[in-house]
This record gives C-alpha cells, sequence and structure tokens, in this order.
C-alpha cells in the first residue's frame, strides 16, 4: 500500500515532512499576525513552537534533526527564514519608537527566531521545565534584555581587526 500510495518509503517521508512544515509554520504564523504589542505577539509565538513540540514531538524532530542542510527550501530552516522575516517587520515597526535603528531590525530577529528554536530543540529531549515556564524565560530574556539596548552598542574588549 505505502509504495501505492507514495511511490515508496522515501515519498511516505516527504508527505509526513511537508504536513509537519505546515503544521508548524501555520500555527506560529498565525501567533504572528495576532493583534498585540511585540512583546505579546513574539510571547505568543514562542508558545505557539513550544505547544507544537509538546503536541507533535516526533514531527518536530523530524523537522529539527532529519531535514536536509543542502536542501533550505521546504525544510526547518526555510520555515525558521519565514519566521524571521515576520518578526523582523514587527521589529522594524518598533524600533524607531524605541529609538533605536531599524536597518538591524533583522539582526535581532535572527537572534530571537534562534533563540527560541534552539532552545525548542533542547526541551524536546528534557521537556523540564514545564512549556509555559519555558515560554516566560524566553520571553524575559528575549523582551526584557532588548528593553534595555543601548543605540550604540560596544564590545567590552577591545578587538583588534587584522584587516586593519
Amino acid at each position: 500500500m505505502v509504495y501505492e500510495h507514495f511511490g515508496g518509503k522515501g515519498g511516505l517521508y516527504a508527505v509526513s515532512v511537508d504536513r509537519e512544515l505546515t503544521a508548524i509554520s501555520s500555527t506560529i504564523t498565525a501567533s504572528l499576525r495576532s493583534s498585540g504589542s511585540p512583546s505579546i505577539i513574539l510571547e505568543r509565538a514562542a508558545l505557539a513552537l513550544l505547544t507544537y513540540i509538546e503536541d507533535s514531538p516526533d514531527g518536530f524532530r523530524i523537522l529539527s534533526r532529519d531535514s536536509s542542510l543542502a536542501n533550505p527550501t521546504g525544510s526547518f530552516a526555510s520555515i525558521l527564514s519565514e519566521i524571521a522575516t515576520q518578526v523582523e517587520d514587527i521589529l522594524r515597526a518598533e524600533f524607531p519608537r524605541l529609538g533605536h535603528d531599524p536597518q538591524y531590525a533583522h539582526l535581532y530577529a535572527q537572534a530571537l527566531v534562534g533563540l527560541v528554536a534552539m532552545t525548542g530543540q533542547q526541551w524536546l529531549d528534557d521537556r523540564e521545565p514545564e512549556r509555559l515556564v519555558v515560554a516566560r524565560h524566553l520571553n524575559n530574556l528575549a523582551w526584557n534584555g532588548m528593553a534595555h539596548l543601548t543605540p550604540n552598542p560596544r564590545l567590552l574588549v577591545e578587538v583588534k581587526d587584522p584587516r586593519q
């Protein structure tokens, strides 16, 4: 039956990956398009990912660990890239109000998405602390850390650039 419907195990796997990509993408995108302050929207997105991991651990494991980096389209990496673009739009709109240059919104968007995605991968195995505690701590680090950004950050250590 597998060969008749999917052409083989590879076809079945591809259908499973596509189904999981659609599920994770739609739930996180819906949270990013919801109304509210940027911190609430980003908190909802983190909760959406953690809820997906809790409800579909095998699906997340397939996406995050087994997806091919050689094929970045239709993979977990492409979903993270799409999410980062959405987060960038949120931050680009918020940065001027906070006195920050919106041209750097993409850097912060990548950092936030990476923070949540990497924590999600670690949490997949441990499941400790529980999902809401993880979400609270992620939001605390992401948002409260961002609340104290300086407009012109500097390194604490002097770095000599060998190219100069």
